[in-house]
């Protein structure tokens, strides 16, 4: 019988994303985290040591299961954007986003019986020119709340993406095809019961 799998995530996207692909954690166990970059650090950096440190703090909790652990980094070169909390920190965002490219870096960390496996995984993204009254609209619809960069591209910021190379659920939150690779190699593969 495969081991119970936590995942140290309140993310509804990351609990959906999972479903997607036959995998229900047997427990939901958030870590508390500070997630202020360290000075200097750069964006492929702080994406693993955020998803480590989450996966640290549940896994001492529960030392007998497989538990899963990831962060999603939004990049622009070496800046990292934050998770916009204020519509003002929204506007900033998608103003840097807009006619740009940028990456999306996950970093998906996964413990079990003392054994630690990570991955990171990049994803680039173009967003188009955006006028102010697309900026508008988007940040009335209240969907850049809590996201890393302003946005969420499955919902209404889709109709910003010009380009996309690399994972597409990893933008959203989770990159599946790693995530899996990862369970799998830890003894907790898709679909496990």
């Amino acid at each position: 019988m495969a081991l119970p799998l936590v995942l140290a995530s309140a993310s509804p996207r990351r609990l959906d994303l999972l479903r997607q692909i036959g995998i229900e954690p047997t427990k939901i166990d958030p870590a508390d985290t500070d997630e202020t970059p360290l000075p200097g650090e750069l964006p492929r950096a702080y994406a693993l040591r955020m998803a480590r440190a989450k996966l640290e703090v549940v896994a001492e909790r529960h030392p007998q299961a497989v538990v899963l652990a990831a962060d999603s980094v939004v990049a622009v070169g070496r800046r990292i954007l934050p998770k916009a909390e204020s519509e003002d920190t929204a506007r900033a965002c998608l103003g840097l986003l807009s006619g740009r490219r940028h990456k999306v870096l996950g970093g998906v960390a996964v413990a079990a019986k003392g054994s630690v496996r990570m991955r990171l995984v990049e994803t680039a993204v173009r967003f188009k020119r955006l006028d102010e009254r697309e900026i508008d609209d988007y940040l009335a619809s209240g969907e850049w709340r809590g996201k890393a960069g302003g946005y969420a591209v499955q919902g209404r910021a889709a109709a910003f993406v010009s380009f996309l190379s690399g994972s597409y659920s990893n933008v959203v939150g989770l990159p599946l095809f790693e995530t899996a690779a990862l369970l799998n190699s830890m003894g907790r593969p898709a679909g496990a019961p």
